[in-house]
């Protein structure tokens, strides 16, 4: 508890506080950082106590409530808490721990990741990427690879795959002629975007279907997605699930080329690459 000063702070606070804050404090304690990631409601329901009640714990904490202690929780960096926490290594291990664990986190994450796209939700994606009138991808400071990948791969399947551009001119413009017909792939993942999350909502306003991957503890824009993909815990590795949706991407990208018969398209291409 010595290396996170909010879990410390919860502690400390612990042997004051009333009944039902005491509560909450000990599903925060107990599945930390995880509890404080959903809403309050969940949170209550989880400590057997009101809305309210929670929401007083923070006030009494010196947060801006529950919003301002989530915002804390998702500002500990998971590299750092990686690396101060113990290793669980290999008996006899001395160098390298670290680099064992993270090797086994990731094989678990995969593994939890893969398990969490089943047959069905591929194929449904794979419908949307194959008919839409256009795709746009966008994520967040590290997610935008993933989208990137996805925009590299599928525009070599099929025309009118698009990045949302940067700008916020150039952004407007693009969901100015957004419609029914078009297709948004948002990669959402904690710290969740502001910008992601503004281009998403102007574009459903415009009627256009949504396609969201994002974490455990769901991006705020989980209530506007047609289609949900929502990572495991376990997929949240100590900087950032980078290859976890990268995986998800690769077997969405294998479902489309499946529906697209792109080998055509991918002959004409791969000859103007060598002209050009």
């Amino acid at each position: 508890m010595e290396n996170d000063p909010i879990k410390a702070k919860l502690g400390a606070a612990y042997p004051d506080l009333p009944p039902g804050e005491r509560a909450v404090v000990r599903v925060l304690l107990d599945d930390h950082p995880f509890a404080a990631l959903g809403s309050l409601r969940a949170l209550a329901e989880r400590a057997g106590v009101s809305p309210p009640t929670a929401s007083r714990l923070f006030d009494r904490l010196g947060y801006a409530g529950f919003a301002d202690f989530q915002a804390a929780v998702r500002d500990r960096s998971r590299l750092l808490e990686f690396v101060t926490r113990a290793p669980t290594a290999p008996a006899g291990a001395t160098a390298g721990a670290q680099v064992w664990q993270a090797a086994q986190d990731l094989r678990a994450g995969l593994e939890g990741t893969l398990a969490a796209v089943p047959e069905q939700l591929c194929q449904t994606v794979a419908a949307l990427l194959a008919d839409a009138r256009t795709v746009w991808a966008l994520g967040g400071p590290l997610s935008e690879l993933a989208a990137e990948y996805l925009v590299r791969q599928l525009s070599g399947l099929r025309p009118g795959v698009h990045r949302v551009p940067e700008p916020a001119y150039a952004r407007a413009r693009t969901v100015l002629d957004l419609s029914g017909s078009d297709l948004v792939v948002a990669y959402d993942f904690r710290r969740y975007s502001s910008a992601t999350a503004r281009f998403v909502r102007a574009a459903r306003a415009r009627d256009a279907r949504l396609v969201l991957v994002t974490d455990a503890w769901e991006s705020p824009l989980a209530a506007e997605a047609e289609v949900l993909i929502r990572l495991p815990r376990e997929a949240a590795g100590p900087i950032a699930p980078l290859a976890h949706e990268i995986a998800v991407t690769e077997l969405l990208l294998v479902a489309a080329a499946a529906r697209l018969a792109p080998a055509g398209r991918l002959a004409d291409l791969d000859a103007l690459a060598q002209t050009l």
